[in-house]
């Protein structure tokens, strides 16, 4: 083909293993797609050499790439490397070299090191090559050993059974190729030559560093820090250092009347921590918290490598700031809450899955279930939906809830359970707008005339106390990018250890409870414990109050940019809407606050962060004067 040249099954190497993909040459660079996940392209200026090499079975292409990174595949014919060598000296102008592979089995000879890359040769044979990049740490054994450790590589090959984690190397006294003396031996000079190499490929320092940041999935408090090419979570236990070419896809999804917004980094491959595997790391920020980071790069790599992509500073809402800075290091997309609303205009509705509480986000390409187990599925692995329990009127049974089921193509089932009644009409509306195939029959369990019916018979007239909070004033704003479909073979399931974030549901309301308050009232064979007359609580309660008054003298709390917005719009809001109770009028700031875009909210969050800046001084006058205050502590103290 005269426009390039396309090959199957061709293998990624790496230090844990293998991932099969297609490769594409073509006269601008070349291409690599692995199957359902990420694409790697080289393009032909960052090429500085290309190898050629005779492996068992098959032969395999070794790229190195200015900035350091060298790429093997393998999985080629004898006749496709004729093919592509003419066409990359014809198209690219690039020469690839020939290079032997020993396979006596010899386990002595010499080392080259060429950069970032440590060969070991067998006469003028290669028999293996390892990138420094990866080592750890190195260290001497005794007078004659080097002993390299290698980082665990979180996301490559985490289904291999064997990674490489040590390499040792013995070094005569008498080695002629690192020549020693009296002070030094030669494995310390090929250990001071190794150690230059991997100190100057380990000095990358975090691009920016988030500190105590809630994972739910895998659970712990981490620093997150985000390298130039990988992401490292840290915790005391743990530490996982995730490459950005493992990150398929990022979600932003903010939690219905819950001050929490999550951000959720799909994987493939997973990350490992001890025999489970995580496709999904869910983390939780804090909705209102405002940041500002300095982003800790050149201005000349911002403006050469990371060109409309980063900025030199940010300032906003955490989650903002984390997903805008991740997104520009690791090219990820980001995927936004779509059209879908619930019954009290939230992105998702409470559910549970596999007996854990959480909440089911209705997406444009699929559904993604939160936050335990972390279970997301798209639209096209989908063979039916079903509406089951829409009718259920008898004893155990709550007429409130209904359930979800989602029959996938393999076989799979997923039952999203005790889903509200009110909630019904909006999922059918938007699951029927996606040309998704729709059971409406039941499970037979009461009259079940569909959904239709359900709809203008719901009879819910109930008062969820969780609708009566204040809304989620997290940022409103739909994708602009679209939402392209990938494949994840991974199974979703998380740890059966982790906090499912301690979300309230419905699956509380059981028919029992129903039955308890129908107007039949249990007997009891105890009498009614007696009230306490109000007022006559006792010394104790007096005590408690005391205790509990505040100085007025203490420094008022700094703002949030919601409440900044409040103070400026409530007298506006009132003054149009006089017969509005001050709740309703909270309620409808928080709605004008959902809906208001980023750039919109600017002045309220540097009001903000004046006002932080004003309570943090006022703190610290505050606790100098209240200690300059308090007498000596005396010996009965």
């Amino acid at each position: 083909m005269s426009d390039g040249h396309l090959f199957n099954n061709i293998l990624l190497g790496g230090r844990g293993g293998t991932n099969p993909g297609q490769f594409k040459v073509h006269p601008g660079g070349l291409s690599w797609k692995k199957q359902g996940g990420n694409v790697i392209h080289i393009d032909k200026v960052d090429v500085t050499s290309v190898t050629w090499m005779k492996i068992p079975r098959c032969y395999q292409l070794k790229i190195r790439t200015t900035d350091g990174l060298v790429y093997m595949f393998s999985g080629f014919r004898e006749q496709d490397t004729s093919n592509l060598t003419n066409f990359m000296q014809k198209n690219m102008g690039i020469l690839p070299d020939e290079k032997q592979l020993s396979v006596t089995g010899h386990n002595w000879g010499g080392i080259d090191i060429d950069g970032s890359t440590l060969t070991f040769m067998v006469g003028s044979k290669q028999a293996f090559e390892v990138s420094l990049p990866d080592v750890a740490q190195t260290q001497m054994q005794g007078k004659t050993d080097v002993l390299l450790e290698f980082h665990v590589d979180d996301t490559t090959g985490a289904n291999e059974k064997d990674s490489l984690m040590e390499l040792s190397f013995h070094v005569p006294m008498s080695n002629t190729q690192f020549v020693g003396d009296e002070n030094r031996s030669s494995a310390q000079i090929l250990w001071e030559t190794i150690l230059g190499e991997v100190d100057a490929g380990s000095s990358e320092a975090a691009v920016s560093t988030f500190e105590g940041i809630a994972i739910l999935t895998p659970r712990g408090r981490y620093n997150v820090e985000l390298h130039l090419s990988y992401l490292r979570l840290q915790a005391q236990a743990n530490d996982f250092k995730i490459q950005y070419t493992s990150i398929v896809r990022l979600f932003i999804l903010p939690k219905s009347n819950n001050p929490h917004t999550m951000v959720v980094v799909t994987l493939d491959p997973p990350i490992r921590k001890g025999q489970t595997l995580y496709p999904h790391i869910v983390i939780q920020f804090e909705t209102e918290t405002v940041v500002e980071i300095n982003v800790k790069l050149s201005t000349e790599l911002l403006a050469e490598k990371y060109k409309d992509r980063l900025e030199e500073s940010y300032q906003g809402l955490i989650h903002e700031v984390f997903i805008k800075v991740l997104r520009g290091l690791s090219a990820a997309k980001v995927t936004r809450p779509g059209s879908f609303r619930s019954s009290q205009d939230g992105y998702a509705v409470q559910s549970s899955l596999k007996a854990e509480d959480g909440l089911l986000y209705p997406l444009e390409k699929g559904f993604f279930f939160l936050p335990k187990p972390p279970t997301l599925i798209l639209d096209e692995e989908i063979e039916f939906v079903e509406f089951q329990r829409l009718g259920a009127r008898g004893a155990g049974m709550s007429s409130h809830n209904f359930d979800l089921l989602v029959k996938l193509k393999n076989d799979q089932e997923h039952l999203f359970r005790n889903i509200r009644r009110s909630e019904c009409q909006n999922l059918s509306n938007f699951i029927n707008g996606k040309h998704l195939k729709m059971m409406n029959l039941g499970d037979g369990q009461g009259t079940s005339g569909g959904v239709t019916d359900v709809i203008h018979d719901s009879g819910d007239d109930t008062v969820d106390p969780h609708l009566e909070r204040i809304k989620n004033q997290a940022g409103d704003e739909e994708s602009d990018e679209e939402d392209e479909d990938f494949v994840l073979d991974k199974d979703d399931g998380g740890s059966p250890t982790d906090d499912s974030g301690g979300d309230e549901s419905d699956a509380s309301e059981s028919g029992d409870e129903k039955e308890k308050s129908s107007g039949k009232k249990a007997s009891s064979s105890k009498p009614p414990a007696k009230r306490k007359p109000k007022g006559g609580e006792g010394e104790d309660s007096e005590k408690r109050k005391r205790k509990s008054k505040k100085d007025p003298n203490a420094p008022k709390r700094a703002m949030t940019p919601f409440l900044c917005f409040s103070i400026s719009e409530r007298a506006a809001v009132k003054g149009s809407n006089p017969d509005l109770h001050s709740n309703e009028i909270t309620k409808k700031l928080g709605l004008m606050w959902q809906k208001m875009s980023t750039q919109e909210k600017q002045p309220y969050i540097q009001q903000s962060l004046v006002d932080k800046k004003r309570y943090e001084e006022e703190s610290a006058a505050y606790l100098g004067a209240n200690l300059a205050d308090e007498d000596p502590i005396s010996a009965d103290d």
